[in-house]
């Protein structure tokens, strides 16, 4: 998973408030990061205020986040929100875009390829478009790598 630190923190917000006897290791688990970048934000977010962390036994602790840490949480759900709507309007707009270019030169269908968010964005705008998604030869591809769309021919 390729995160942004303030996903990250959205994510270990989440878990806390889920279940506040979370350990670092399942947190570092559900990244995919070490355990020690774990370590690293629990340590900011007690820091900042946002996270009180509490011995519940000998070597457990137990995570309670604060009315700052609410509030956070909510603003980096509203920026999560506001980028991945952001994500969608500039990946319908650039496969709006594409299929014009293939529209121009007479096709009508397309082929997609990727298996991701990004991909089924791209195949229900070409369904909007008039577009045919199938899964033939010799016509215009949207390959989806990460979240860039391009066109390519197959032969």
């Amino acid at each position: 998973m390729d995160l942004s630190p303030e996903d990250r923190e959205l994510i270990l917000l989440d878990k806390i408030v889920d279940d506040p006897d979370i350990n670092q290791a399942a947190l570092a688990e559900m990244l995919d990061v070490a355990v020690g970048t774990v370590n690293w934000h629990i340590k900011r977010l007690v820091s900042k205020g946002y996270v009180k962390a509490k011995r519940a036994q000998r070597k457990k602790l137990r995570y309670i986040i604060t009315p700052a840490g609410i509030s956070l949480r909510a603003k980096l759900t509203m920026r999560y929100i506001e980028n991945q709507m952001r994500l969608y309007r500039e990946t319908r707009q650039k496969v709006k875009e594409l299929l014009a270019e293939a529209s121009a030169v007479g096709f009508h269908q397309v082929k997609v390829i990727g298996d991701s968010e990004i991909a089924d964005v791209c195949q229900l705008t070409c369904l909007e478009q008039g577009f045919e998604v199938v899964d033939l030869d010799d016509i215009p591809v949207l390959v989806v790598q990460g979240y860039s769309v391009m066109m390519q021919r197959e032969k």
